[in-house]
């Protein structure tokens, strides 16, 4: 078991009880999915960039990435049908927690200037977005093989009803919010 999930099973649910007077197990808001986004420009339609972005976001994730690719074509935007636009990947169970647990306490604390995430990213429903503008803060990335900084999009999905159930969770899991 991920040491992020038996923290989470063992403190935080506890935490959550007091807090918000739960009567039921299951009303515990918990983490249900993370998913992983990467747009391209016109650059990366060379097929040798796209793989090399796919390796990457994969070691990141610890998970193969999807390719979403344009459903017709928009000729403004230089694009064709079935063109590769970005990458996704969603992460769920032990490699959720795994991922969360190397974003909060190695990733994060490596950005320069680092201050702590926005709490205004919560949509209302209890999900959380957090946008990277590079990737060289994950340990996984070499820094001698990378050819074009690329940030991503995170979304942390989770099964609480409000913002306020969300932050207390994401705050208790360790996430460096900004004060």
């Amino acid at each position: 078991m991920q040491r992020l999930k038996s923290f989470y099973l063992d403190k935080v649910v506890a935490l959550l009880i007091k807090e918000f007077g739960y009567s039921n197990l299951h009303q515990v808001p918990k983490l249900r999915k993370i998913v992983i986004n990467r747009g391209f420009d016109e650059s990366c339609q060379n097929s040798k960039i796209l793989d090399f972005l796919m390796d990457e976001l994969t070691s990141i994730a610890g998970q193969r990435v999807f390719i979403t690719r344009a459903k017709k074509s928009i000729a403004s935007f230089k694009v064709r049908e079935n063109m590769p636009v970005g990458m996704s990947v969603t992460l769920r169970g032990e490699k959720m927690y795994a991922f969360l647990d190397r974003l909060v306490n190695l990733a994060l604390p490596r950005i320069r200037d680092f201050q702590g995430v926005s709490k205004k990213s919560f949509d209302g429903f209890g999900n959380y977005s957090l946008g990277l503008n590079e990737q060289l803060m994950f340990p996984e990335v070499d820094f001698d093989k990378i050819s074009k900084i690329q940030g991503m999009d995170i979304n942390i999905v989770t099964s609480s009803k409000t913002d306020k159930e969300s932050f207390f969770l994401l705050r208790s899991l360790g996430m460096p919010f900004k004060n």
